[in-house]
C-alpha cells in the first residue's frame, strides 16, 4: 500500500540508535503502566465511589478485556498503517483516557475509561514490533530485550508508584500524573521516531485474517506461543494468589508492603537484555530449556516452606528470571520469521500469552480457595513441568528436522533504488 510520504522500510532496518532505544524503552514502560495503576488503588476507589469490593475489582478486569481487544484488533495495524502516526495517536488516546479516569464521576465511567486505557496501551507492543523492524539481524535480540526491560520495569514500578502517590494525595491524582506523562511521551515519540510503513498490500480484514494464516504456517511461532502461554500461566499463578498468602498469618502484611514484593521482579527486567544477547548468539534452544527449568525450580522452592520469607523471595526472583528470560527468547525468535508482518506475528504470540495469563489467574484463585498455598504451588509446578517437557521436545524435533531449528533468515535488503524507501524523522 503506497504512502503519501517516503517512509522507512526493510532496507533501513539497522538504523536504530542507542538513544532511540532508550526512548522506546521508557515509552513502553509508561504506556504499559496504565494497565496496572488500579491494582493497589482498588480500596481507595471503592471508598471514593461508594461501591463494593467485587465491583471495584472489575476496573482491573475492564482494563484486561480492553488489552485483549487491542491485541486482536489494533496491534495488527502496525503492519498496515504508518507506524509513527499509529504510535502517537494511540499514546494520545491513552493520555486522554487516563485523564478521563481521573475525573470519572462514577464506576460506570471509570470502567469505560479503564477499558480504553487497556485497549490503547497496546501501543507498547506496537513499539516492541517497531524496535524489531528497525534493528539489524545481529542486534535484534539485544534491542528488543532492552525495550522489554523498560516494559517490565513499567509493570513493576507502576503499582509501587501508584500506591505512594495515592497515599500522598488521592487515586485520582495517580491518573492525572499518568495522563501528563503519557502526553509527554507522545510528544517525544512524535519528534524522535522515524516514519516507517510495511508494504503489505492488504486491507484491514486481510490483515486480521492473515494473523491466523501466519500462525498456521509458522511452526516456530506455534512453539514459541506455547512456551509463552505456559510461562505466563505460571507467572500469573504466583502473582494472583501471593497477596492472599502475605495478608494472612504468619506475615499479616498490609497492601503497601505487599506491593513492594513486585520490586523483587527487577531481576527479571535485568534478565531481559541478557537473554536477548544470548539469543542473538544462537543459544536460544539452550536458553529456553534453562529458563523453563528455572520456572519449575521456583515453584518447588515456593512449595518447600510457605512461612519462610527467604525462600519466598528466592522463589519470586527465580520465577521472574525464568519467565522474562523465556519471553525475550521467544520474541527474539518470532521477530525473525516475517520482516513485513512483525505486528501480526506479535499479535498471534501475545494473544496466546494473554490466554495463558488468564488460565493461570483463574486456576490460581480456584486452587488457593480449595487447597491453599500448596494447591497454588502444585499448579505452578505443573505448568513448569509442562514447559520443561515442551522445551526438550522442541529441541528433539528440531534435531530431527521436524521443526526448523532456526527461524528463516530475512531476505537481503534491496538496493535503495529498488526498495524505494528512505528514513526521515
Amino acid at each position: 500500500m503506497a504512502s503519501l510520504e517516503p517512509v522507512a522500510g526493510p532496507a533501513e532496518a539497522s538504523r536504530l540508535s542507542r538513544g532511540l532505544v532508550v526512548v522506546l524503552a521508557v515509552a513502553t514502560g509508561v504506556a504499559v503502566g496504565g494497565d496496572y495503576y488500579a491494582q493497589p488503588l482498588l480500596a481507595a476507589i471503592r471508598h471514593s465511589l461508594h461501591v463494593g469490593s467485587a465491583a471495584a475489582g472489575l476496573v482491573v478486569t475492564a482494563s484486561q478485556v480492553g488489552y485483549a481487544l487491542g491485541l486482536l484488533f489494533l496491534l495488527p495495524l502496525g503492519d498496515l498503517l504508518e507506524r509513527k502516526r499509529l504510535v502517537v495517536v494511540l499514546a494520545v488516546v491513552t493520555a486522554a483516557a487516563l485523564a478521563g479516569a481521573a475525573v470519572s464521576p462514577d464506576l460506570a465511567v471509570l470502567f469505560v475509561m479503564a477499558a480504553i486505557v487497556g485497549t490503547s496501551s497496546v501501543v507498547a507492543q506496537v513499539l516492541v514490533s517497531f524496535t524489531a523492524s528497525l534493528s539489524s539481524e545481529g542486534e535484534r535480540g539485544r534491542m528488543v530485550g532492552t525495550v522489554m526491560s523498560g516494559l517490565l520495569l513499567g509493570i513493576l514500578l507502576a503499582r509501587t508508584a501508584a500506591g505512594y502517590i495515592a497515599a500522598a494525595s488521592s487515586w485520582r491524582t495517580v491518573y492525572l500524573v499518568a495522563a501528563g506523562l503519557m502526553l509527554a511521551i507522545a510528544a517525544v515519540l512524535a519528534r524522535a521516531l522515524p516514519r516507517h510503513r510495511e508494504d503489505t498490500g492488504l486491507s484491514y480484514p486481510g490483515i486480521l485474517a492473515s494473523v491466523l494464516s501466519i500462525f498456521a504456517s509458522e511452526p516456530v511461532l506455534r512453539w514459541r506461543s506455547m512456551f509463552g502461554l505456559l510461562s505466563f500461566a505460571a507467572f500469573s499463578v504466583l502473582w494472583t494468589s501471593l497477596a492472599f498468602l502475605l495478608s494472612a498469618p504468619p506475615y499479616n502484611y498490609g497492601s503497601g508492603t505487599i506491593g513492594l514484593f513486585g520490586l523483587a521482579g527487577v531481576a527479571g527486567a535485568a534478565m531481559a537484555s541478557a537473554a536477548g544477547r544470548l539469543a542473538d548468539r544462537g543459544h536460544q534452544g539452550l536458553l529456553t530449556v534453562a529458563t523453563a527449568l528455572a520456572i519449575l525450580t521456583a515453584f518447588l522452592v515456593l512449595w518447600a516452606d510457605a512461612s519462610s520469607l527467604a525462600l519466598l523471595l528466592i522463589g519470586i526472583v527465580v520465577l521472574d528470571l525464568g519467565c522474562q528470560g523465556i519471553h525475550i527468547t521467544n520474541q527474539s525468535q518470532i521477530y525473525r520469521l516475517a520482516p513485513t508482518a512483525r505486528s501480526r506475528v506479535n499479535a498471534g504470540y501475545m494473544t496466546s500469552y494473554f490466554i495463558g495469563g488468564t488460565i493461570g489467574s483463574i486456576g490460581s484463585a480456584m486452587c488457593f480457595q480449595s487447597f491453599g498455598w500448596s494447591g497454588v504451588c502444585a499448579l505452578g509446578t505443573g505448568f513448569g513441568a509442562l514447559l520443561v517437557s515442551a522445551a526438550l521436545l522442541e529441541r528433539r524435533f528440531a534435531a530431527h528436522r521436524l521443526v526448523p531449528a532456526q527461524p528463516r533468515a530475512e531476505p537481503r535488503a534491496q538496493p535503495p533504488a529498488t526498495a524505494g524507501t528512505t528514513l526521515s524523522v
